[in-house]
């Protein structure tokens, strides 16, 4: 049995061959792709990570998903895998009643260090988020006020 085989260019273009060695060759191309398969292992190791994410600082801060209460940030810290670990330790030790009431978790990209104090992390954040807020407004108000002269 003969297989027309012009899926792996790099192989060889339309050449026919028997399905053996299309099989070994396909193998053969396989091994020289260096990250094909990747495995669980690999990708849960942090192995498709960008240096920034592995140099980068993550808040994980906890909110209300009901009453959108912010209850602030709980830890800085450095590298994306690491939050995301220290994120699911935190939610493993919750107490049922507080996630029942909508207590939850999430990560934040931050420009603090790792280790930086809760509180103090807590109020730099809520500056930020004021400081955004009030630019976003500013940049608006001139538009409100075009589309509403436009409209008399």
């Amino acid at each position: 049995m003969e297989i027309a085989f012009s899926a792996f260019p790099a192989l060889f273009l339309t050449a026919t061959l028997p399905a053996k060695e299309v099989a070994v060759a396909i193998e053969r191309q396989r091994r020289q792709t260096a990250t094909w398969p990747i495995t669980h292992s690999q990708a849960s190791k942090g192995f498709f990570l960008t240096r920034d994410e592995h140099s980068a600082s993550y808040a994980i801060i906890l909110h209300n998903v009901r009453t959108y209460q912010s209850g602030g940030v709980i830890q800085v810290v450095r590298g994306k895998q690491n939050a995301e670990s220290a994120l699911k330790e935190l939610e493993a030790s919750q107490e049922p009643p507080d996630h029942h009431e909508g207590w939850r978790y999430f990560l934040e990209r931050t420009d603090m260090k790792a280790g930086t104090d809760p509180a103090e992390a807590t109020q730099r954040r809520q500056a930020d988020l004021e400081s955004r807020e009030s630019k976003a407004l500013q940049e608006t108000d001139p538009l409100l006020r075009q589309s509403s002269n436009t409209r008399k």
